[in-house]
């Protein structure tokens, strides 16, 4: 398996862990807001990183690390990530993926063969279709439906299963309003973990979004404080 990038240390993304974070290349979303633009426009510039290097890497480094996380772009794209997560599994480490959501058959297949410990997956926008092709920069037709379904089929798994997970919404100013969030939350109600996430701009895939400015700090806290009674655990992020 190639990855398109590697952050060797992360204290934040796999919850209570130190893990290592891998980046695959490849994604079936064009979120007009999304800051990977590299490995979503660009997946298959340069060489890349074999695993075979990253694995020789945690193994030699497994003391310093306690779980993997792979994360893109859209891993769930990459038909080797099981047997990638397998080696991983077998140096003693935890794994984590972080998902759009529109591979179920490969998010069922990690989590039945016990190849993953974690899933974050990003909830776009309210579950609407109309709301969810302008959210992930999608157009209208039939392979656009397919996707939106397949998002439908993820939401389920993952509230019907024991895995540790977590959906997480990022909240853009000129994609969503108050009531898109509420929106969300209330699809997502009883789920084990709910995050906002505040939209940091910089180098986005749409030019609009690079100087959006975000919602501001009181907004965000106001509208966690109306949705939190919804989940078990429901955390705020980047304000």
């Amino acid at each position: 398996m190639k990855f398109r990038g590697w952050q060797k240390t992360s204290l934040i993304e796999y919850p209570g862990k130190v893990s290592s974070v891998l980046f695959a290349g490849a994604c079936n979303f064009r979120c007009p807001f999304c800051y990977n633009t590299e490995l979503v426009l660009n997946s298959s510039r340069g060489p890349g990183i074999d695993s075979k290097e990253v694995l020789a890497y945690l193994h030699s480094n497994r003391s310093l690390y306690q779980a993997v996380i792979v994360t893109g772009g859209e891993p769930t794209l990459q038909q080797e990530l099981p047997a990638f997560f397998k080696q991983v599994k077998d140096l003693g480490l935890l794994t984590g993926l972080e998902s759009n959501g529109t591979s179920p058959k490969m998010i069922d297949q990690l989590i039945v063969g016990k190849l993953v410990d974690f899933i974050a997956m990003d909830v776009k926008a309210p579950l609407l279709i109309d709301k969810y092709i302008k959210a992930s920069g999608l157009k209208e037709g039939r392979k656009s439906e397919e996707l939106f379904n397949n998002v439908l089929k993820s939401i389920r798994l993952l509230l019907g299963s024991s895995i540790d997970y977590e959906f997480r919404t990022t909240v853009v100013p000129g994609i969503h309003n108050r009531e898109d969030i509420f929106a969300v939350a209330e699809h997502l109600k009883g789920a084990k973990k709910f995050v906002l996430q505040q939209f940091v701009p910089g180098n986005t895939l749409s030019e609009d979004f690079r100087m959006k400015k975000p919602f501001d700090r009181d907004t965000l806290l106001e509208i966690y404080r109306e949705i939190k009674e919804k989940f078990p655990c429901c955390h705020i992020r980047n304000v």
